[in-house]
């Protein structure tokens, strides 16, 4: 492996996790164990979980993860006998590799030997956690003898951070509600970053870029941990001279996570390549280990305990002893550079003269060498008088190299001792049979030097294993670091505010962050506001009139909350979600033998299945694929159970009929977007201009399915005929239902119920303040009851 430089593009584009998975049988059918590890990151990650029927929950961390490769006992693979979780894992995973191992390596007893044998002391205590999870166990043990068979290569006794992951600390967000929101990935292109994850990433390493995204895809649920996170956002934009410190230093990070993988895995044959990866990787440690004092000292002045907390995590000594270790042997001037020849002369130079005499002596050849291959070469530029340099690349070792015009050439050609010439425009890259010869001595003396650098390297990396954690710390530190700055980058670029958890949405002026991004200007923005008393709202209005925008953008400032970043509104509170669920979108599944029908009954399932008290549902037409009345019946349905949740639902529809449930159930709130009718100056046309704002009460637009057709190119004949057949239709379906002064009556009981019931738990109000808001309530509830005497008007 190589330690890219932090400029890397997209870090985590290319997979690199291989993870095995196991489930119970019999009556244990449905616990589910699972292990991970990045190849580019040492750390093993253990999972158990008990799972139902759907396995949502594997699935959806199986998509988070996006393995390279995946492991399974043979026993859930056999043909014809094949396990429900093996058909589902393979149908989700198409491009993924599918490797099965025998049953037995998947054996508890050796995982837990492994883990013992390869868990750095530091994480010990995951100990506890595990040890009578036996099907994570077993899944560690054939992952752990697996990647150690791939690679050709044992890890390093106590060198691996093991951590157990239960499936409760972070919100669930499932797999299709990912791709609805774009929160990874564009839907029109892959390559685009107008996603979720573009408008925040402005990280500086790939640990950042990789932690940012996981934690989109996982959002915190815990408030303390999130405010935590927010108090440091909130003093990175106050102190400038903080954010910038920083920002400087963190971005001199490399891979630390890939570096550490390679450091703590010990190949089991010597080779030249393995020498020469080595020796670049303790440059890469030594270079990292010396930005441990600049980072401290950005730290120094901060305020906020997260920061405080990392602060003091650096002053852990065994940086220090590390660094001294590594310099009794290294050279002090020794460090990562950019270009390949500067490197290998980095490599070359590395370790101290006088430790070892032979790798002095193999070091003077090789000087020797590289300065007469100089020499020869200014020889035969004099010899023919051309303007020739020396020049170098890792392929093709020292060659020619020259500027000139063919015409100035004898002949137009050159002498013909060169050989392998090359020519792009007015360069000429060749070489001579002396220069090739050269060559080979030169690499024969580099292998000697790498080989005896090598040997003192390894020393020096036993003698370093042992202190080896303060490197996770260290990288866990960068990555976080780095993912709080790219928070506070976003939030200067644009006007975010921090968000307050309660137990209420209420978004004042929100706006949707990646809109902004494409348009370069700030939307429209929009209130919301749902509470326990108010937990539905129905959302109406014409096509293209922003309802699809309005929802997403719900959700996604629902998870920019949770993961701490700022948000895009003037004032926004939350309640936690626990899930986010999005049923989105109107397209068919080939692949999967779905249509649009099938294809909504199943995602409205899955939320039925699933959903609870704390979660967050959005639904954007429901019943489309079918018939009206049947979907006008399903949508109802499906409604009226979700009624029955205190999760807070959107739900927006073309069915107008669907709005009259406010008169059954007083949580449910309607709205919708407005429109405008413009005359044209030609006065017959009317044409209609989309204002983008939300207002209370359904829709009053009539017929503007026919409208949108009008714009369309659709033949005029058969827009007439369509709306004498609509007004044919909506004569017979004039008997709609109408509110009683009943209901009424008990709507606004149960409104003011609510509000004084949210006033009690959360009001901040002085008394006298106080006074005057329930006197307003009172109003409030006075004018929306009904006058004994309104009863003849209705």
């Amino acid at each position: 492996f190589t330690v890219t430089s932090s400029s890397a593009v997209s870090a985590h584009s290319v997979a690199s996790v291989i993870v095995a998975v196991v489930e119970g049988r019999g009556l244990a059918r449905g616990e589910v164990g699972m292990a991970s590890i990045d190849l580019k990151n040492p750390e093993v990650i253990l999972s158990q979980f008990a799972d139902n029927t759907t396995y949502a929950k594997v699935i959806t961390k199986l998509k988070i993860l996006t393995p390279l490769e995946i492991i399974m006992s043979n026993t859930a693979c056999d043909v014809g006998n094949t396990t429900k979780l093996f058909s589902l894992i393979t149908e989700h995973f198409k491009n993924v590799t599918f490797t099965t191992v025998q049953r037995k390596y998947f054996n508890e007893t050796k995982g837990l030997e492994y883990i013992e044998q390869l868990c750095a002391s530091e994480f010990s205590t995951v100990f506890m956690e595990v040890q009578s999870k036996y099907y994570c166990l077993a899944a560690a043990a054939a992952l752990l003898k697996y990647v150690e068979f791939i690679q050709n290569s044992v890890y390093a006794p106590k060198s691996l951070k093991v951590r157990f992951q239960g499936s409760e600390k972070t919100a669930m967000i499932d797999s299709s509600s990912a791709q609805n929101l774009e929160l990874v990935v564009n839907n029109r292109d892959s390559r685009n970053s107008h996603t979720l994850f573009g408008v925040l990433n402005y990280t500086k390493t790939p640990g950042g870029s990789r932690r940012l995204r996981s934690n989109i895809l996982e959002p915190l649920v815990d408030a303390e941990t999130i405010n935590t996170r927010l108090n440091c956002v909130q003093e990175l934009l106050q102190d400038e001279e903080l954010f910038f410190g920083l920002q400087a230093v963190i971005s001199k990070f490399l891979d630390t996570e890939q570096l550490l993988s390679v450091l703590v895995q010990i190949p089991k044959q010597d080779t030249v390549k393995a020498a020469e990866s080595k020796i670049t990787n303790l440059i890469y440690l030594k270079h990292t280990l010396e930005l441990v004092e600049p980072l401290k000292a950005a730290l120094r002045n901060c305020n906020t305990p997260l920061l405080k907390a990392y602060y003091s995590s650096l002053e852990d000594t065994r940086f220090g002893i590390i660094l001294e270790k590594i310099t009794t042997v290294i050279n002090d001037d020794t460090r990562y550079t950019k270009g390949c020849l500067s490197m290998r002369t980095q490599k070359c130079y590395a370790v101290k003269p006088n430790i070892n005499e032979f790798l002095d002596i193999a070091r003077r050849t090789y000087t020797e060498i590289v300065d007469d291959i100089a020499g020869m070469i200014t020889q035969l530029a004099e010899k023919y008088n051309l303007p020739m340099k020396t020049s170098f690349t890792s392929a093709r070792g020292f060659f020619i190299q020259m500027n000139v015009d063919c015409s100035t050439l004898p002949n137009g050609q050159l002498p013909s001792e060169f050989t392998k010439i090359t020519k792009i425009k007015n360069t000429y890259s060749f070489t001579s049979a002396d220069l090739i010869k050269m060559n080979e001595r030169c690499q024969e003396s580099l292998r000697e030097i790498y080989h005896m650098t090598y040997l003192i390297v390894c020393k020096l990396l036993n003698e370093i294993y042992e202190h080896i954690h303060c490197l996770y710390k260290l990288s866990d530190i960068v990555s976080m670091l780095d993912m709080l700055l790219s928070f506070a980058h976003a939030c200067t670029l644009s006007d975010y505010v921090r968000p307050e958890f309660t137990d209420t949405l209420a978004i004042k002026q929100g706006w949707h962050p990646i809109l902004e991004k494409i348009a370069m200007e700030k939307p429209v923005s929009n209130n919301t506001y749902l509470t326990e008393g108010n937990n539905f709202v129905i959302i109406t209005g014409p096509n293209m009139s922003g309802k699809s925008t309005y929802l997403k953008q719900i959700a996604l400032c629902q998870i920019m909350a949770q993961i701490g970043s700022y948000v895009p509104a003037e004032y926004c509170s939350f309640r936690i979600a626990e899930q986010i669920f999005t049923r989105i979108g109107m397209d068919d599944d080939i692949e999967t033998n779905a249509s649009t029908f099938m294809k909504e009954m199943k995602e409205i399932t899955y939320i039925i299945q699933n959903a609870n008290d704390k979660s967050l549902i959005i639904i954007d037409e429901l019943g489309r694929g079918t018939s009206a009345e049947e979907g006008i019946g399903i949508c109802y349905a499906a409604c009226e159970y979700l009624l029955n949740l205190k999760a807070f639902t959107l739900f927006a529809t073309h069915f107008l009929e669907l709005c009259h449930i406010d008169a059954l159930y007083p949580n449910v709130e309607n709205y919708h977007f407005e429109v405008q009718h413009v005359r044209s100056s030609a006065g017959n046309k009317e044409k209609i201009a989309y204002t983008y704002m939300l207002s209370k009460g359904y829709t009053e637009e009539k017929n503007y399915g026919l409208k949108a057709a009008e714009v369309s190119s659709l033949p005029s004949s058969i827009i007439m005929d369509a709306k004498e057949i609509t007004n044919h239709i909506a004569k017979q379906i004039l008997h709609r239902q109408k509110s009683t002064p009943e209901m009424m009556k008990q709507r606004a009981v149960y409104h003011l119920a609510m509000r004084l019931v949210q006033t009690a738990r959360n009001s901040r109000l002085d008394p006298d303040s106080l006074r005057i808001y329930l006197k307003g309530l009172k109003k409030k509830y006075e004018a929306s009851c009904p006058a004994p005497g309104q009863n003849d008007k209705q």
